[in-house]
Parts: C-alpha cells; structure tokens; sequence
C-alpha cells in the first residue's frame, strides 16, 4: 500500500509539472515591450485583434490588424487589483505619428508601438503583453464548454452577428465573439462593448477555477492547447506569467477589485482629420492612473459615461 500510495503521489505531482513544461513550449512570443524604466507592481497590456487572417472574422478586405479589444491589468503592490478598458476611439498621442486614435497605433506599428503609446498614456511600464485573435475567443470559450452572458437588450447588429433577445442565455463560442465584438447597436458604444468583454473574461474564468479541473486532465489539455493557439505574449512572458495574469483577472472581478473605464470626457470628441473619438478627461486622468498604479481606488466600478 505504501508503494501504491507512493506511486499516485509521483503521478498528482509529475502530471502538473509535466502540463506545465508542455504549455510552455507551446507559447507563442512576440516583440512587444519598450525597455522602459520599471514602474511600481505588475502591468500587463491586453488585446484582441481583429485580423482576418486567422478567420475568426470574415474577411471583408481589411488589411493588416487593428485592435477590438486594449485592456489595462494593474497589480499593485498593495491594494485591489484593476482593470481598466481602453476605448480603442481614444483619443492619444502616438510616438512618430502624432495624435490619433489608439487603435491606430496598433495598426501602423503592431504590438511595440500600441505599447509604447499606452506607457504614455497612463504612465505605467508594461511588463507583460498578450494578444488574443478573435478565432481564439471561439476557441476557448468551446474549450470551456460555452458561458453564460447576460445583456439587458434586443438587438440584431449586422457587422457583429449579435442577435439577442434581452435576458441571460448560455452560449458558444461563436455567440461569444459576436456578444464580445458589438458596439455599433450600443448607445454607449466601446465603454458598453468593454463592459460586455470585461463581462465574457469573467464569465470565462468563472469555468476555468482550479479546482474544476484537477481531475479532468483532458479538460486542462483542450483549455491550454486552444489558449496557447489563441495566444501571442511578449517575449519573456511563460505559462507560468499566464497563470498569474489569469489569477489577477480574477481578483480584478472579484468583490474585492476595481474594473471600468479612465474618466471620460466625451465620447464624440472631433479634434478634426480623425473622425469621431473618445476624450479622455484631461484633468481627472493624471490622478486617475497613478491611483491605479498605486493600488488606491476603492474597489468596484469606475470611469464611465462622460462626466461633463
């Protein structure tokens, strides 16, 4: 018996470490960060592209990669952990291009130069960056067995395939992407499409608590191989960086966390050549995120709607 007890002990703990091992060489890295000075706690950058070339949307005969979804995930040395949306219609200055919208930085320079715009824009150095392909939002919701979303309204919107009937449903993960992309049949726009994506990672990691997993290895294997094939991180970040960025998510949209938006100012700003952007309140967002940096924003909602 002791042998016996011996043996399973040798398998519980080989089979994490040998998950591990394997995840890892799965990862797929990018350049992506600016070698700035460190800032206080953990950052991480977040995005989702909306490239055509991994067929998660159909090809319409956009060109290149822009960015549906950019999140801001701040762990800081004490206090709640944030995350915090940024409208990809903010209205930024891009390092070589001058002020345009965010979304644009990813375009014109990939991963590096989104990153370097959002330093300078909140004044945090990104630590980790992970990019997310729309088919890798399928993916991983299928590999977790669908979610459950809720969304207050009807709505049919042609450019999403979101068709909904208002109420809670479970749903796939084509559903998901459609529930995670729309925007144009949302009065609020991005701040609303934000609230609903930051509402999916929720969801998402709701289905994926440890405990659910340990004895369904099979399960652990479908969920890692589609992150991974969903996933490109910058270089440095390990599976390991991953497990935390997911338990930072998690504590972000816990009870004890702070999810939202920087304070808006307008969401029609036209400064003129760009079309129609999002202001970011230019007095409030200074103190804005160096309280995120610093971990002293009392934990719940925040931003929004325009305050003025």
């Amino acid at each position: 018996m002791a042998l016996v007890a011996v043996l399973v002990l040798v398998v519980l703990l080989a089979w994490p470490i040998g998950l591990t091992v394997w995840a890892n060489g799965k990862v797929q890295h990018t350049p992506a960060l600016s070698g700035a000075a460190n800032t206080p706690g953990t950052t991480y950058l977040l995005t989702g592209s909306d490239s055509r070339a991994d067929g998660g949307i159909k090809d319409d005969g956009t060109a290149g990669a822009r960015t549906d979804t950019i999140l801001v995930l701040q762990v800081p040395e004490h206090g709640p952990v944030a995350l915090i949306s940024l409208p990809r219609d903010t209205y930024v200055a891009i390092p070589g291009h001058g002020s345009a919208k965010l979304n644009a930085a990813f375009s014109w320079g990939q991963a590096p130069l989104l990153v370097q715009t959002v330093e300078g824009l909140t004044g945090l150095t990104v630590d980790h960056y992970a990019e997310i392909g729309m088919a890798g939002v399928e993916q991983i919701v299928t590999a977790v067995g669908g979610v459950h979303l809720c969304h207050d309204a009807d709505v049919n919107d042609h450019d999403s395939n979101m068709v909904w009937t208002a109420g809670c449903h479970d749903v796939d993960g084509t559903q998901a992407l459609a529930f995670a992309r729309m925007r144009k049949a949302d009065p609020t726009g991005d701040v609303g499409r934000a609230e609903r994506q930051r509402q999916l990672i929720s969801a998402v990691m709701g289905k994926v608590k440890p405990g659910s997993l340990v004895f369904h290895p099979h399960k652990q294997v479908a969920l890692i191989d589609a992150g991974t094939r969903a996933l490109k991180v910058s270089d440095g970040t390990g599976i390991v960086d991953l497990g935390r960025l997911a338990l930072a998510f998690r504590a972000a949209n816990g009870p004890g966390g702070v999810t939202g938006t920087p304070p808006i100012k307008s969401l029609n700003y036209r400064p003129g050549g760009v079309g129609s952007t999002v202001r970011l309140d230019p007095d409030l967002t200074p103190a804005f995120w160096v309280a995120v940096r610093d971990g002293t924003l009392p934990p719940g909602p925040v931003g929004g709607m325009p305050t003025a």
